[in-house]
């Protein structure tokens, strides 16, 4: 199983990335898929979550409103986009799979930084 995520860079507060994730080696259609992020000196932490056909979607409460995660199962893949981003969006950008209740696939993560 690989996870290939991409569309991190050097934005503005208040500005919007794209972050993609290609998914290769599994029935990606079937799994929950998920974005981490791990900002400098903390743990990584949960950013949105959706399910297998986008009927179940999960947000952490400081991304409500500005991010939205989705996914194309025909193109094995899953997005988040991120709007009006502010400093504290800095980190590295992991997605996962869940096989099952657990995120057991990472992806090697983006770089999204944000300068004020």
């Amino acid at each position: 199983v690989q996870l290939q995520a991409s569309g991190g860079g050097l934005v503005q507060a208040g500005d919007s990335l794209r972050l993609s994730c290609a998914a290769s080696g599994i029935a990606f259609s079937t799994y929950v898929m998920g974005w981490f992020r791990q900002a400098p000196g903390k743990e990584r932490e949960f950013v949105s979550a959706i399910n297998w056909n986008g009927g179940s979607i999960y947000y952490a409460d400081s991304v409500k409103g500005r991010f939205t995660i989705a996914r194309d199962n025909a193109e094995n893949a899953v997005y988040l986009q991120m709007n009006n981003l502010k400093p504290e969006d800095t980190a590295v950008y992991y997605c996962a799979l869940a096989p099952g209740s657990t995120y057991e696939y990472w992806g090697q993560g983006t770089l999204v930084t944000v300068s004020s």
